[in-house]
């Protein structure tokens, strides 16, 4: 008799997962950003690519990455990777961000944590393997307050951006040939960003504070497509290229605004009730021009031993429309070196069987605030913490940690620069599923 089953720990684990999920989709429709980045007002906000820590921990090398520690790994950033896949691979986890925000001499330190990802890769023997799963796509966190006059009206104006958009993915990679695979991902954006200017009178009790709220609800489809090429180099090494790219994707963007006044109050922590919405509008669907991106790399490893890699990526976001009074955004150009390293995969010392990751990357984004480009550019670490194997050694698990310390814009040019710490934290489980087992 025989009968296919799941070892029970990754039943466990999927229903921890499919609660953080549920979660995940809540958090999701409410929209909480994470970023806190005065250069997230461009564009879509802060783009967070779909890397998961254990290549964002070697500087976000990832279009070359098809084996970690002599293993298949589920790499969304590249779905030709999918092919590669021998054992159904889970995985989910949380982000934080901790932002320092300086200009000339003043500076501001803001925190906070959110949902990470959630993904399934799941094999599916010589016909390929498949992904899907929920991830962030961007945010946005931004603000601003200054203190004007009309003749004697004193008013401080405050402008910030909140909100962000996610991304629920399908994906499948095949291999056609040995050594040679290609996949491709569709992706599902939803989410809203909002604009907000508020404007408090100091001075006059008969004047009403008013908000202006403009809404860009978001909803489109998106497709990626990767290949990569896979080759042993003598009897230790192996060496794998890959590329990465994007359709000529298209999205809605269906704007709003309403405008509301409330009640005037001099009391700082007194958060006064809108008295009325005096202007409310819907305005006609935009198509939002997504950016063409390109990408190459390579990675080379040895076994279980040790694995480097580099990545160089282009992106064209002039034929994005940006929103009225903003600068029009540039093309943008980047590249990541990183890799990781297990000092003794045969040591029964627990150290020696940990996987420690170091990367760098750079990258002039497409942002030009005051006649100056943005770049960005950070030092990345991490850790690929193993746990004991389960399910007669079918089922090995691994906890990834990865911080980024990095810099965006400087204080040159009456630029605000921001200095960051990225941390991400996912937990990743590797189960064979639906093993034919023989009973008495």
């Amino acid at each position: 008799m025989h009968r296919n089953s799941i070892g029970s720990f990754t039943k466990i684990a999927m229903r921890l997962l499919l609660g953080l999920s549920l979660f995940s989709i809540q958090q999701a429709y409410a929209q909480r950003s994470t970023s806190h980045s005065p250069y997230s007002q461009f564009g879509l906000g802060q783009m967070r690519n779909d890397l998961l820590p254990q290549t964002r921990a070697m500087g976000g090398i990832s279009t070359g990455v098809r084996y970690l520690t002599g293993l298949p790994t589920l790499n969304i950033a590249n779905p030709a990777s999918y092919s590669g896949l021998n054992r159904t691979v889970l995985e989910a986890g949380m982000y934080g961000n901790f932002t320092q925000l300086s200009r000339d001499n003043m500076s501001d330190n803001t925190a906070d944590f959110a949902f990470g990802h959630i993904a399934i890769g799941i094999p599916l023997q010589k016909y390929g393997g498949f992904s899907f799963g929920l991830l962030p796509f961007s945010d946005v966190g931004y603000s601003s307050r200054n203190v004007e006059s009309i003749g004697d009206l004193v008013y401080e104006k405050q402008i910030f951006g909140e909100g962000g958009i996610n991304k629920a993915y399908l994906g499948y990679g095949v291999s056609p040939i040995k050594g040679l695979s290609i996949g491709a991902n569709a992706g599902f954006l939803f989410g809203n960003l909002y604009d907000i200017t508020q404007v408090k009178f100091l001075s006059d009790l008969s004047a009403y504070p008013a908000e202006l709220k403009e809404t860009r609800n978001i909803r489109g489809v998106t497709v990626d497509y990767g290949i990569q090429y896979s080759k042993s180099i003598s009897k230790k090494y192996n060496l794998t290229l890959g590329y990465t790219g994007t359709l000529n994707n298209k999205i809605n963007a269906k704007p709003s605004r309403i405008i509301t006044i409330f009640e005037n109050n001099f009391d700082e922590d007194y958060i006064a009730p809108p008295l009325d919405t005096i202007s409310t509008g819907t305005f006609a669907t935009k198509k939002l021009q997504l950016p063409l991106k390109h990408n190459v790399g390579f990675t080379l490893s040895k076994g279980y031993n040790w694995l480097i890699g580099a990545d160089f990526n282009y992106a064209d976001w002039s034929k994005f429309e940006v929103l009225e009074g903003q600068s029009k955004l540039e093309k943008s150009y980047g590249f990541a070196i990183g890799g990781q390293i297990k000092p003794d995969p045969t040591s029964v010392r627990y150290w020696n069987q940990v996987d420690y990751r170091l990367g760098f990357r750079y990258n002039q984004t497409p942002i030009v605030y005051r006649n100056q480009r943005i770049n960005d550019m950070a030092v990345s670490v991490g850790l690929g913490l193993p746990l004991p194997e389960t399910n007669f050694g079918r089922t090995f698990s691994q906890i990834n940690i990865s911080a980024e310390f990095g810099q965006q814009g400087s204080l040159h040019h009456n630029l605000v620069r921001e200095r960051y710490i990225n941390i991400n934290f996912g937990f990743t489980i590797n189960d064979s599923w639906f093993i034919r087992r023989s009973l008495d």
